[in-house]
């Protein structure tokens, strides 16, 4: 018999405010979902996408960087994250982000929506945080992790962080390996048996 996954409650859409977002975020990811909004507005971009999503977990999530085989991935990854700005990633600037992931929040499914217009998430950053959202209950936890958000993002090939990821030399099907099993305990046990 098949049990579908409880989806959270306070998830309405892809145009919640934060307070709304809150109760499904551990309160790391709410800090990257912060810093990727700043990062947004800063850089002038009318949507949070997913690469502003990834250079915020590699800046704030202690957890994500175990994901990566080591300190020069990380360091490549943040060298293209950072060249986004001054030339790299330009021609994304007043452009949509779409995704690949056909499964989008409500506010994000149709290009005719006005709610999809006006969302702060690209089409790909909103079915990365619902992937995330998806992974945490599938798991039986209430709030999404931030390894949950970078194994969702890893997941989207048509995602911008997925072309960050691809040009620093990183297998994005790896990484989505690597962060599910840092979930899931498995890299955790052989350390255990000592």
């Amino acid at each position: 018999m098949h049990h579908p996954v409880p989806r959270p409650q306070s998830l309405p859409s892809a145009v919640a405010p934060r307070a709304e977002l809150a109760p499904c975020l551990t309160p790391s990811l709410a800090t990257v979902v912060s810093g990727a909004r700043r990062r947004a507005l800063r850089d002038g971009d009318r949507q949070i996408d997913t690469a502003h999503l990834l250079h915020s977990l590699v800046e704030s999530d202690p957890e994500v960087g175990a994901a990566f085989e080591g300190g020069h991935q990380l360091a490549r990854v943040l060298g293209y994250l950072v060249q986004r700005s001054i030339g790299y990633g330009l021609r994304w600037q007043r452009t949509e982000e779409r995704s690949a992931v056909r499964r989008l929040l409500p506010a994000a499914r149709g290009p005719e929506s006005p709610a999809a217009r006006t969302s702060p998430w690209s089409p790909a950053a909103a079915a990365a945080l619902e992937g995330a959202f998806r992974r945490a209950a599938e798991r039986g936890e209430p709030q999404a992790r931030g390894l949950d958000l970078l194994a969702a993002l890893a997941a989207d090939p048509e995602s911008r962080a997925v072309e960050v990821l691809r040009r620093a030399g990183i297998e994005p099907a790896v990484l989505t390996d690597r962060a599910t099993g840092l979930l899931a305990g498995r890299d955790e046990e052989p350390s255990q048996q000592v």
